[in-house]
């Protein structure tokens, strides 16, 4: 603070998000006067924005306001002009000649309609008398560059912004680094909610949208939202959370979910050292909310790279949103926004259905909602293939199609509709070469995203394609290390490939992310009883919280161990328990009693009941016994899988 006697008048700079191109040359030419300006497109580095915001106008020498027709209907602009006529040190100005609101026309207003950007104007000699009024430190005019104005009075008079934006993505542009996270790898934390409890669906599903449109630059590397939402609510620190996900930059914000208005604060900052690269606050009203996401993606990759374009980033998310899978109708996204929400909750069928409900209202409000369609192609093959009653699952299987197909149409470039629908030919056809296209096209638009990449990587699994599959998980543990769902499918991948060592490793990973993980003890316990390690399999299968998996693993590991009726009793009560929908696993256990004519009629009824679980069939070890069959090998050929 020694320095600041020698320091000119400060002020703080309030101004609608719309009127930023007419307040850039204002800043620049107060600047060049020799004002210290503040306004919300400029923080020092590792500033958090709101309490810095916060402490600006209160120590500032002067609250300057742009009034204009949008300005005087923002009440954060009257807020801050509020704070500024509390303090008695309130600058109004005028930039089209509109009247300040009621309120603060005590107040003479100095109208620069007409000003020209010239610093020796009347207008804005006027402006600079006012604030010199208002402090006891002399305006000391700066030496005029040899080109007219310093570097950075420049970018902020030149229009250096980004998609509109009102802020700079700055002059310092950050280059790579050596070492470390790739420079291009950004986590997208979930924003916070600054609204009403009701409101935090919203603020979450913005951050979604903002990741995945960041996803579809092929430039980026984003890291998946499972991950990523692991940091939701903590008060990790950046570079702990930047090391965790394994990423250069941490994208966050905070959303403020007003009746007709919506206000986002977004921060960049760098994992190395938690240093504030940009931040930026816009405010829209809520019908102009649902493009915002491709505004923040853009400034994002110029932020990153000086030489990469945001033009993709810019096709893929803004333009004709129907085209991208967007929709222009605020009700469709909201009720989106909610169906998201409640897919992340999953809690069980009431809120999968519930989910479907959203999306369906989605659609009903805009037909070609692409996203949304996707979203409900997904959530009608997991009801199906999780808890849909037998009489039901076929015609929810051909609704996700239908819906996976309306996708695909209204979208063509949408990696998610791609991927929904070839998700639910595979499993709700058991069409393995009718999913193929679909698939390959997600893999081919969607190499940012940990879930389509997932998905292919299981598909390609179990189809013979165990090189693409190595690749595709590899990308996926990537971009999302927290989530224990990527590593239980990498153990599926290695089980399939009959890698019972690395099976182990990734499913005890995915355990330590959360040990109550279904599915992943019963892999352990078919690992180690493939390895011939049967009483170590023994205390995995009984860990198993799935008892579908759990008796199949007693019912094989009893006979084993020579418990003939034992491995009956359980074999007889798998069968009473889950019926039809056990018979892919009768057969696996079966098989290893040595019963082949036994596993392949169960396998011919899990055929007739177009069973999912046989498109494991091909890779799967527990059906080794049976490759020699004859009938097996025909069963493969019916399903497309030989």
């Amino acid at each position: 603070m020694a320095d600041r006697a020698h320091d000119g008048p400060s002020i703080f700079l309030s101004y609608a998000r719309a009127d930023a191109k007419r307040a850039r040359p204002v800043i620049a030419a107060l600047e060049q006067a020799g004002i210290k300006v503040w306004w919300d497109g400029l923080l020092g580095a590792g500033e958090v924005y709101l309490p810095t915001t916060e402490a600006a106008l209160e120590s500032a020498d002067a609250v300057v306001v742009l009034w204009s027709a949008t300005s005087v209907e923002s009440n954060w602009v009257r807020d801050e002009a509020t704070r500024g006529r509390e303090r008695q040190c309130l600058v109004p100005l005028s930039l089209d000649g509109s009247q300040a609101p009621l309120g603060f026309r005590q107040f003479q207003v100095i109208d620069i309609r007409k000003w020209r950007g010239k610093a020796d104007a009347p207008e804005l000699q006027a402006v600079v008398r006012a604030i010199q009024a208002l402090s006891d430190r002399p305006a000391v005019p700066r030496p005029a560059a040899r080109k007219g104005l310093s570097r950075r009075a420049t970018l902020i008079g030149g229009g250096v912004a980004v998609a509109g934006l009102a802020g700079l993505v700055g002059w310092r542009l950050i280059k790579p680094v050596a070492g470390g996270a790739a420079e291009n790898a950004i986590a997208v934390i979930p924003f916070a909610n600054l609204g009403a409890a009701g409101d935090a669906y919203f603020s979450a599903g913005l951050s979604e949208e903002l990741r995945a449109t960041l996803a579809r630059n092929q430039m980026l590397r984003i890291a998946a939202p499972t991950s990523a939402g692991e940091f939701r609510d903590a008060v990790t620190d950046v570079q702990t959370i930047a090391r965790k996900l394994g990423v250069a930059h941490i994208l966050r914000g905070s959303v403020r979910h007003g009746t007709d208005r919506v206000r986002v604060t977004v921060e960049l900052l760098d994992g190395k050292d938690a240093r504030l690269a940009w931040t930026q606050t816009l405010e829209r009203k809520l019908a102009d909310v649902l493009a915002m996401q491709v505004e923040i993606a853009s400034i994002v990759a110029r932020a990153l790279f000086a030489e990469i374009s945001a033009q993709a980033i810019a096709r893929g998310r803004s333009g004709d949103l129907q085209q991208i899978g967007g929709t222009a109708n605020a009700d469709a996204f909201d009720a989106y926004l909610r169906g998201k929400a409640l897919v992340e909750v999953s809690e069980d069928e009431a809120s999968d259905r519930a989910a479907l409900a959203k999306f369906d209202t989605a659609i009903s409000r805009d037909p070609g909602y692409a996203s949304a369609l996707a979203a409900r192609s997904k959530i009608l093959a997991v009801i199906a293939n999780e808890t849909g009653k037998s009489s039901e699952v076929p015609q929810l299987y051909d609704r996700a199609v239908a819906s996976g197909q309306a996708a695909v149409k209204a979208a063509p470039q949408l990696a998610e509709a791609h991927s929904a629908l070839g998700y639910a030919i595979y499993n709700g056809r058991l069409d393995p070469r009718g999913a193929r296209a679909s698939y390959d096209r997600s893999r081919e638009l969607g190499g940012g995203d940990a879930d389509v990449l997932r998905t292919f990587a299981l598909y390609c699994a179990y189809t013979g394609r165990a090189a693409e599959a190595a690749e595709a998980i590899e990308m996926a543990l990537t971009l999302d290390p927290l989530n224990p769902g990527a590593f239980r499918a990498a153990g599926y991948i290695a089980f399939a490939r009959r890698d019972f060592p690395a099976t182990l490793v990734q499913m005890r990973k995915a355990l330590e992310l959360n040990p109550k993980l279904s599915a992943a003890n019963s892999a352990i316990g078919s690992a180690l009883y493939l390895a011939g390690q049967s009483g170590e399999a023994a205390s995995a299968f009984a860990a198993e919280p799935l008892a579908l998996f759990r008796l199949q693993g007693e019912a094989i590991l009893k006979r084993k161990a020579g418990d003939t009726a034992g491995a009956q009793q359980a074999l007889d009560q798998l069968t009473r328990d889950f019926g039809s929908n056990s018979n892919y696993q009768q057969a696996q256990v079966l098989a290893q009693w040595g019963d082949a004519a036994g596993a392949l009629d169960r396998l011919g009824k899990a055929a007739a009941a177009r069973d999912a679980g046989l498109l494991l069939a091909a890779t799967d070890p527990m059906l080794d016994p049976l490759r020699q069959a004859p009938e097996f090998a025909q069963l493969l050929s019916r399903l497309g899988l030989a």
